[in-house]
């Protein structure tokens, strides 16, 4: 039960922290900070491709929805990951005076991969494991 509740919270606070910021990039409701003129530069051309920003917060928004409706939690966790990969190579090398935050993020998405490793078995596997056992594995977890 203990385990359950810290899933929900934490599953909670990552779906929102990416629901928030994903819609942030389309309605801009939250200033951002100045930034260093690399991460500006890096920011700028990803603006002027036309499709990667939109694209971003897309999968921002989607990844974070389902991590709030607690269904296909591996899935969004999956989804999420090269976004947070990005983000914490973007702070650590561009922007970072902001690395705390990213930090966090990623141990979020560490810790609730752990919590669901069994739905991830399949992809650690030599493969001689059959597919049922790891769903099932996976619900009883």
């Amino acid at each position: 039960m203990k385990s359950s509740l810290i899933n929900v919270i934490l599953r909670s606070l990552l779906g929102l922290i990416f629901v928030v910021f994903g819609l942030n990039k389309f309605f801009h409701f939250i200033p951002n900070p100045p930034l260093p003129d690399p991460a500006t530069e890096f920011f700028g051309a990803m603006f002027k491709t036309g499709y990667f920003v939109p694209m971003l917060a897309s999968t921002e928004v989607i990844g974070g929805a389902i991590l709030l409706s607690g269904f296909m939690t591996p899935f969004a966790l999956v989804l999420l990951a090269p976004v947070i990969f990005n983000i914490v190579m973007f702070n650590l090398f561009l922007a970072p005076g902001n690395l705390p935050v990213p930090i966090v993020i990623a141990l979020l998405e560490v810790i609730l991969a752990w919590m669901h490793r069994a739905a991830f078995a399949l992809l650690f596997s030599d493969g001689s494991m059959p597919a049922r056992s790891a769903i099932g594995a996976e619900a009883h977890a």
